[in-house]
């Protein structure tokens, strides 16, 4: 085993088995990642958490970032990935032979690269993209980031995403905003907002069914 894979394989072995237990030792900003800590769970948490750790350790916590959020768009890119880090019928052996060549040609290395392969060495694959949305979550924490998802039904200015990203930061508590913006007509207007674990449907769309339904009740 790579020896960059034997240490994500110790972290894991040293976190006592939970996501919290990994956070709070931390340097750093602790308080804020044993907080959100209680948003990883299971194994998907426990191998975030010890791949954080491992990161925080080497300061590359937005490198790996960075390098697991290239992977799991390859993975939602293509069925072909989907189905080899999904489907029990290829071994590990199989598995972790693709992803050599994946990883190498989309430049994907060091730790990184290593928590991939530990995965489907142990037969872990199939969570990997529960895993990465984990270490995201930990990471936005440490760095005092709250992610919102904003569904539009025309392009917004850039006066408006400006606007939005003040009214959410102080939704927020005052904590920075990585926003991200997506069309989708069929909502007609109004705004689709996800902060978080909260969502506020504004939509013209979701208002005129909710109008509709109150008319089939009155009729």
């Amino acid at each position: 085993m790579a020896k960059g894979s034997m240490l994500v394989q110790r972290r894991l072995w040293t976190t006592g088995h939970t996501a919290r237990d990994e956070a709070k030792r931390l340097h750093g900003k602790t308080r804020a990642l044993a907080e959100n800590s209680d948003h990883v769970s299971g194994v998907s948490g426990r191998y975030a958490s010890a791949l954080f750790a491992l990161a925080h350790e080497q300061r590359q916590t937005s490198e790996v970032a960075s390098a697991l959020a290239s992977f799991d768009k390859m993975i939602a890119e293509s069925a072909d990935l989907q189905r080899l880090v999904r489907s029990p019928v290829f071994s590990s052996g199989e598995q972790q032979k693709a992803l050599g060549a994946l990883l190498e040609k989309a430049g994907i290395s060091d730790i990184a690269a290593n928590f991939i392969r530990l995965v489907a060495a142990k037969r872990r694959l199939f969570a990997i993209r529960d895993m990465i949305a984990d270490y995201a979550t930990l990471n936005d924490a440490f760095r005092g980031v709250t992610r919102a998802e904003v569904t539009s039904a025309a392009p917004l200015s850039d006066d408006n995403v400006a606007a939005l990203k003040e009214s959410l930061r102080a939704i927020s508590g005052g904590k920075d905003v990585d926003l991200s913006v997506k069309l989708d007509p069929s909502i007609i207007g109004g705004l689709i907002v996800q902060l978080g674990s909260r969502m506020v449907d504004g939509s013209l769309k979701t208002k005129l069914n909710a109008i509709r339904t109150r008319m089939k009740e009155v009729g």
